[in-house]
């Protein structure tokens, strides 16, 4: 675990790494590789998506005119971050998977045209990009206080230091919970759940069931970015764990499981072949024709949702959508 503190803002800005990937086990690291690549399904965890690259291609997607939910989400926050900030109060907020931070502006705006006090924590697993989006707050936000945790969002919950602010607010935004599955999300809402005190809050974003025609164009971009993300995953793995993945014996697909209610993003493997991983001694092969299951995104219903919350102990005080119902926003407090 080490530490960085920015010499132009010593006083607002510090950065604990949790999770070096220099200094971690590949070994340790990469025990979810071995078991996900060597199922009947083969899968990797979408963690894996998310080196320094991988961060940066996933700002570009959502910058896609197919990709609605960063947009439709955004168009949710700038109609209604005044009425969070109003419902809150002064609360230091922390946001699950931060990436550049963007539509974190939209609530800090809100906060700050308040007259609150403004302290944020950014959580991801890049901190290539963490920082870099952070420092760029601090020029924007001049009283701005950040204290962001690079790792996991398991290892920086349990990480979160006591906040100086009446309560905090966790933010988990752009449909990310999708990601999971429902044994996932019961974990990650148990983690969650446990980072709060009374009276503290959780913004949560889902994506909403809608056409299939839609979805899969929001997965399967025009311009290829969607298709570069998912491959640059084999990228990601050769550098970490020593492997020897040729990416143009791999394509990506992606389709919506009807019967599951989730987009699924899928690596097909163009000839058979066999796959070294020197890092987690890791040998794989593949036929012509398998897949590497690399991603699900699951969609919603909010009434649903609300009654599976209710169940982990949050009590839900307001939604939010836009006009199509495609994006639903939640803001949940701990009774």
């Amino acid at each position: 675990m080490t530490s960085f503190s920015s010499p132009d803002n010593r006083e607002r800005l510090h950065v604990k790494y949790l999770l070096d990937p220099n200094l971690v086990s590949e070994l340790e690291d990469g025990k979810d590789v071995i078991w996900g690549l060597t199922q009947p399904q083969k899968s990797l965890a979408p963690r894996y998506f998310y080196d320094d690259r991988g961060s940066q291609l996933f700002e570009q997607i959502c910058e896609l005119p197919e990709y609605y939910p960063t947009r439709t989400e955004a168009w949710i926050l700038q109609k209604y971050a005044p009425e969070i900030a109003q419902m809150t109060g002064i609360c230091e907020l922390v946001e699950l998977g931060s990436g550049s931070s963007t539509k974190t502006r939209l609530l800090l705006d809100a906060y700050r045209q308040m007259g609150y006090s403004l302290h944020y924590v950014p959580i991801d697993v890049s901190g290539g990009i963490l920082e870099a989006s952070a420092k760029q707050l601090l020029a924007d936000y001049p009283t701005l206080q950040v204290r962001g945790l690079v790792g996991t969002y398991e290892l920086a919950l349990k990480n979160l230091m006591p906040t100086p602010l009446p309560s905090r607010g966790i933010c988990f935004l752009g449909s990310t919970l999708g990601n999971f599955n429902q044994q996932e999300c019961d974990r990650f809402f148990s983690q969650v759940r446990t980072a709060l005190q009374s009276g503290d809050y959780f913004l949560l974003g889902i994506d909403l069931q809608k056409p299939v025609e839609i979805l899969e164009a929001a997965y399967n971009d025009a311009q290829g970015v969607t298709a570069e993300f998912n491959l640059n995953m084999l990228r990601h793995l050769n550098s970490r764990m020593k492997g020897n993945f040729d990416l143009s014996l791999f394509e990506h697909r992606a389709f919506y499981n009807s019967t599951e209610a989730q987009i699924e993003m899928h690596l097909i493997c163009r000839r058979s072949h066999s796959v070294r991983l020197k890092g987690i001694d890791l040998t794989v092969q593949f036929k012509e024709g398998e897949t590497i299951l690399t991603e699900i995104s699951r969609k919603f219903d909010l009434d649903q949702m609300q009654q599976y919350l209710a169940q982990q102990g949050l009590k839900m005080l307001q939604t939010w959508t836009d006009p199509k119902q495609w994006f639903g926003l939640i803001l949940y407090q701990v009774p």
